[in-house]
C-alpha cells in the first residue's frame, strides 16, 4: 500500500472513532468523503469510488460502533430496551438499502450523501438554541417504521445510523447523552447488515479494484478500524465530559461542511 494512503487511512480513522464515540454518528460522515478523495489519490476513483466509500464505512463502524457502544453503556447510557426494540426493523431496513445503493449511479450516491447532511447540520444548528417540545416516543409500529426508514437511509449513505436516531431521540425527550449512547449501539446492527448488503450488490461488478469483497475496500477498512476503535473509547468519555450545547453545535456544524464540501466535488 501506498505509505501516504496507509498515513490517510489511519488519520481517518482516528478522527472518525473520536467523532463515533463523541457523537454517535459512526463515523460515516468523515469515512465516506475521505475515502472518496483518498481513492483518487490512488486512482481507484473509478465507476463505483462513491459504492465503495459507503461499503467500507459501514464495515469499519460494526468495529467502531461496537466499542462506542460498549463505552457508553458502561457509563449507563445506553436505553437497551429502545436497542432491543428498533433491532430487527434497523437489520431489515440496513440490508434493503444496502441492495437499493448497489443500482443507484455513483453521482447521484454522492450527491444524496451531500444534500442529507447538509440538511441534517442545518435543521440542527437552526433548532440548536431552542427548546425542543418534549413528546413520547411513538407506538411500536410506527417506531418499527421509523426503524426501518433509518436503517435504509443510514446504510444507503453508510453513516451508521446516529445522524438520524440522535436527533429522533432527543426530539422524543431522550437526553443527548443517552441518544448519542443508545445510537451507537443501534449504529451496530446497520453497519452489519449494511456491509452485508453492499458486498451482495457488489459481488461480481466489472472495475472495482483488487482486495475488495463486493464494494468493500478491506486495505482501507482494516487500517481504518486499527485507529479508530481506540479512538471511539476516547470520544465517548468525552461525550460525558463537554456540555449538550457544544456537542449539538460541533455535530451540526460537523455536516454541514462535509455536506458542502461533497456538494461542490
Amino acid at each position: 500500500m501506498d505509505p501516504l494512503a496507509l498515513v490517510a487511512f489511519l488519520a481517518t480513522g482516528a478522527l472518525a472513532g473520536l467523532l463515533a464515540g463523541l457523537l454517535g454518528i459512526g463515523g460515516g460522515a468523515i469515512i465516506v468523503p475521505a475515502l472518496i478523495g483518498i481513492f483518487g489519490y490512488l486512482h481507484l476513483d473509478g465507476l463505483w469510488a462513491p459504492h465503495q466509500a459507503v461499503a467500507t464505512s459501514l464495515a469499519t463502524i460494526i468495529a467502531t460502533g461496537s466499542v462506542s457502544a460498549y463505552s457508553h453503556h458502561r457509563r449507563g447510557a445506553v436505553d437497551w430496551p429502545i436497542v432491543r426494540l428498533l433491532g430487527t426493523a434497523l437489520l431489515i431496513g440496513a440490508g434493503l438499502g444496502a441492495l437499493a445503493g448497489g443500482e443507484i449511479t455513483p453521482i447521484w450516491l454522492q450527491r444524496i450523501f451531500a444534500l442529507f447532511l447538509f440538511y441534517s447540520g442545518a435543521r440542527m444548528l437552526l433548532k440548536s438554541a431552542q427548546q425542543a417540545p418534549q413528546q413520547p416516543l411513538p407506538p411500536r409500529r410506527r417506531l418499527l417504521g421509523a426503524g426501518i426508514g433509518f436503517g435504509a437511509l443510514s446504510a444507503l449513505l453508510g453513516v451508521g445510523g446516529g445522524i438520524l436516531v440522535v436527533p429522533f431521540l432527543a426530539r422524543h425527550g431522550i437526553a443527548l447523552r443517552r441518544a448519542v449512547g443508545t445510537a451507537s449501539a443501534c449504529g451496530v446492527p446497520i453497519a452489519a447488515a449494511g456491509s452485508l448488503g453492499f458486498v451482495l450488490s457488489g459481488w461480481g461488478r466489472a472495475g472495482l479494484p483488487p482486495h475488495s469483497l463486493g464494494f468493500v475496500y478491506w486495505p482501507a477498512a482494516l487500517a481504518i478500524i486499527a485507529t479508530s476503535m481506540p479512538l471511539a473509547h476516547l470520544g465517548a468519555r468525552l461525550a460525558h465530559r463537554l456540555p449538550t450545547a457544544t456537542l449539538k453545535r460541533v455535530f451540526a456544524l460537523l455536516l454541514l461542511v462535509v455536506g458542502i464540501g461533497l456538494l461542490r466535488g
